[in-house]
């Protein structure tokens, strides 16, 4: 059984930090691509980051890059999102996706976490 399970998740000011963990179980780590999204209330989901196979390769929305950054440890099947400079306008449920073509920009993954709040006051 495939399991994605996002932490790190909670409530923080205008230019805090958080730093979100994607840890994943039931499949090979190292052949899938990682994927964050997030959800705020009345909008689609949309594209915050995504990470290849062996984590070299990395991709942002505009709206996140220098601030966010995605890392994963394959010994541990986990990746994690860094949130930097955090703004009211981040203020969403956050999901990771696992997706074996690797890189996606799009919410075509595979599998995906149950997501985890992140509410940032101003």
């Amino acid at each position: 059984q495939v399991q994605l399970v996002e932490s790190g998740g909670g409530l923080v000011q205008a230019g805090d930090s958080l730093r979100l963990s994607c840890a994943v179980s039931g499949l090979t780590f190292t052949s899938y691509g990682i994927g964050w999204f997030r959800q705020a209330p009345g909008k689609e989901r949309e594209f915050v980051a995504t990470i290849s196979f062996s984590g070299i390769t990395t991709k942002y929305a505009d709206s996140v890059k220098g601030r966010f950054t995605l890392s994963r440890v394959n010994a541990k099947n986990t990746a994690y999102l860094q949130m930097n400079s955090l703004k009211p306008e981040d203020t969403a449920v956050y999901y990771c996706a696992a997706d074996p073509r690797g890189i996606l920009l799009t919410p075509g993954y595979m599998y995906w976490g149950q997501g985890t709040q992140v509410t940032v006051s101003s």
